[in-house]
This record gives C-alpha cells, sequence and structure tokens, in this order.
C-alpha cells in the first residue's frame, strides 16, 4: 500500500461486481517517480480522491475500484505522464486538477480536451518563464476562448485562476510579438476614482488596486523585463478612470475586478477595444462593492452581450477553486448563507403581503 493511505474502513465500499483493476505500465522509468510523487504521494491523493487502491511496483501501478473511478485514474495519470514527458513538473495541485479535467471528460468525450487518441489535452499558456496548465475544465474552457475570441468574460469566485490566467495569456502574447502593449485596468472603488490627492505619479497612485495583476505578471516575465516594460510603456497601467477617449489598438488588456465598474463605465471600456486586440474583463458578480442602488456595470454587460458573436463568457464555480481546499469551502459556506438569506428575505415578503379575502361559503351570507 502506498505512504499516506486512508485506513481500509474509510473507503466506501465497492460492490464486487463494480470492482475493476486496472494495471498501467510507463516506458520511462526515469518519470515514473515524479508521476507517482515523493513516496508515492501523488498516488495516495488519488487514491483519497477516488476511493480506490494504487498500488505502486517499479513502473507500473496497480489501480483497483469502481469501473469509473479507475477509468479516471487512468485518465488522470496518462494525462500527467504526458506532461512529464513534455518537460513540465507536476505537484500535488496538478494531480487535483487532472483529476478534475478527467472526471469532466467522461460524459464530455466531444469537448477538445480529448485528443484524437483519447488522451485528455490540457490547454496551456507559456512564457519563456513559465507554462501555466488548465487545472479545471472551465480554466481549460477559459484558456481556449480568449485564443477564439477577442472579448472574453471570466466570471467566478476568488481562487479560480481568472485573474492569473487572464495576465498569463496577455504576457504570452506580448513575449510572442502578437500584440504591442498590455495594458491593465481595475476599478478604485474604495478611493472613488479620484486619485489626484494621493502622492507619486499615476503608477504609484493605482498599484495598490492592482496588486494582484502585478503578482501574476512577475510570476510570467522576469522583472527586469517587466520593470523595463512599465518604463517604456510597452506596460501600462491604466486606472479605468483614465480609459475614457482612447482607442486600445494592437494590445492586449485586462480589466479586473470588474464588478465594480457603473453601467457607464462598463460600456465606456468594452468600445475601446481596437484593431488586433484582446480584452479579457474578470470579475465576481457576487462581490459588489459599489453603493446601494448603483447597478453592476459586469452584470448587466453579461446579459445584455450573452448572444453577440464573437464574445465568449466563461464562468467558474466553486468546483474550479484551485487555492488551497479551504478556499474552496469558504465560497460554499458564504454561498450558501447568500442563498439562505435570499429565502428568508422571500419567505419575510410572502408572508407581508395581504391574503385574499376568501369567497364565503354558501349560506353564510
Amino acid at each position: 500500500m502506498t505512504a499516506g493511505k486512508r485506513p481500509q474502513g474509510d473507503r466506501p465500499s465497492v460492490p464486487a461486481s463494480d470492482t475493476t483493476h486496472i494495471v498501467l505500465a510507463f516506458d520511462d522509468n526515469r518519470l515514473v517517480g515524479e508521476l507517482f510523487g515523493q513516496f508515492d504521494q501523488h498516488l495516495a491523493l488519488i487514491e483519497q480522491r477516488l476511493g480506490i487502491d494504487a498500488v505502486a511496483r517499479g513502473n507500473q501501478v496497480t489501480i483497483k475500484g469502481s469501473h469509473d473511478a479507475c477509468e479516471t485514474a487512468r485518465t488522470a495519470l496518462e494525462a500527467l505522464y504526458q506532461r512529464l514527458k513534455k518537460g513540465h513538473d507536476i505537484h500535488p495541485a496538478d494531480v487535483e486538477g487532472a483529476l478534475r479535467m478527467a472526471e469532466a471528460s467522461e460524459g464530455q468525450l466531444s469537448l477538445p480536451t480529448l485528443e484524437r487518441d483519447g488522451r485528455l489535452a490540457f490547454a496551456q499558456v507559456s512564457t519563456r518563464k513559465r507554462t501555466v496548465v488548465a487545472r479545471s475544465p472551465a480554466q481549460d474552457a477559459y484558456i481556449r476562448a480568449m485564443d477564439r475570441v477577442d472579448l472574453v468574460f471570466g466570471l467566478g469566485p476568488a481562487g479560480t485562476g481568472k485573474t492569473f490566467l487572464a495576465v498569463a495569456y496577455a504576457a504570452t502574447l506580448l513575449e510572442r510579438g502578437d500584440v504591442a502593449r498590455l495594458i491593465l485596468s481595475r476599478p478604485a472603488v474604495e478611493a472613488g476614482e479620484r486619485l489626484g490627492f494621493l502622492p507619486g505619479d499615476m503608477r504609484e497612485k493605482i498599484d495598490p488596486y492592482l496588486r494582484p495583476l502585478y503578482d501574476a505578471l512577475y510570476e510570467m516575465m522576469p522583472p527586469e523585463k517587466v520593470e523595463r516594460g512599465l518604463q517604456s510603456g510597452m506596460i501600462e497601467v491604466a486606472p479605468l478612470a483614465f480609459m475614457r477617449g482612447r482607442t486600445l489598438s494592437n494590445a492586449a488588456v485586462i480589466l479586473d475586478e470588474a464588478q465594480n465598474t457603473t453601467s457607464m463605465q462598463m460600456k465606456m471600456f468594452l468600445t475601446r477595444l481596437g484593431e488586433n486586440s484582446k480584452m479579457v474583463v474578470t470579475g465576481d458578480p457576487s462581490q459588489v462593492d459599489l453603493p446601494p442602488g448603483q447597478v453592476s456595470g459586469l452584470k448587466e454587460a453579461v446579459s445584455v452581450l450573452t448572444d453577440v458573436p464573437g464574445i465568449s463568457i466563461v464562468r467558474f464555480t466553486d468546483a474550479d477553486v484551485v487555492r488551497h481546499e479551504l478556499v474552496a469551502r469558504i465560497v460554499r459556506a458564504y454561498d450558501q448563507t447568500s442563498r439562505n438569506e435570499i429565502a428568508e428575505r422571500s419567505e419575510r415578503q410572502q408572508a407581508r403581503r395581504p391574503k385574499p379575502a376568501q369567497e364565503a361559503e354558501p349560506g353564510e351570507e
């Protein structure tokens, strides 16, 4: 039994008739250790997630459990092995991602996540510094959408990678020379976008609000290249309040935290898109910080533009959270609380409504 496994009593029981045995052999012994993980930790993770047994012996692993779970493990392990053969490292988070993708692919064989030979293929974004691989079906769809159309909306909770992947994709376009500029924008709701009273130049004024974008940028590009780009204007910090009247051509443009834009700001921003440009708009519609009564420009835009050709809307859920597993639980807890509050509010409104007068029974008049 591999290290780190759950006790046998914790596993869901599988009827003998549904038990499957699969033996997988991997031809490159140098990669097997990385595939299985130190002390077989990757296999232990797969066992825990799927409720199966995975026993490693040399370059082989024997998988035992329900048919569907074993097939999911096979698909995930083969996909991870292909990643290793291409020279990429894998970590426990990548194993989790491979399992998500494998589970989603079982009922969706027509999606582009499956190659012609039946192997699971992950959408990815690569720069000279780093390669980022999709870790959930929504991330896979998101990356492919950015390839396919010029305007993409990424909607969902924190931790789903929507901002990071947008910056990674934009950095890739810049490195390849597909665009000449990278423009980062975010509404500064806390300061009412009146940044003139803050000390420093424009970059220093808006920096605190754009820190998540910078963090992603520095992960994808060498720091010195980022600094040179900021100084030359190749990478531009563009607070939303200062975008009016511009045409953004030959650029990769990102608007983050878009749920905090007004209707007018969102329309203004979307109409800045120029020739040979890509635009990605990210936000969490459930986390609007606008004053009460103010309509979120993101919510309105998604409603208005749903059926417009050339625009893709990708929705993430708590199942796509790729940070610490606690983040997914936190998101689910808040979502459940929000649903409960809505239900209670609806019940109170229903109770306050006047009841229709009952018709008198015959003979009561």
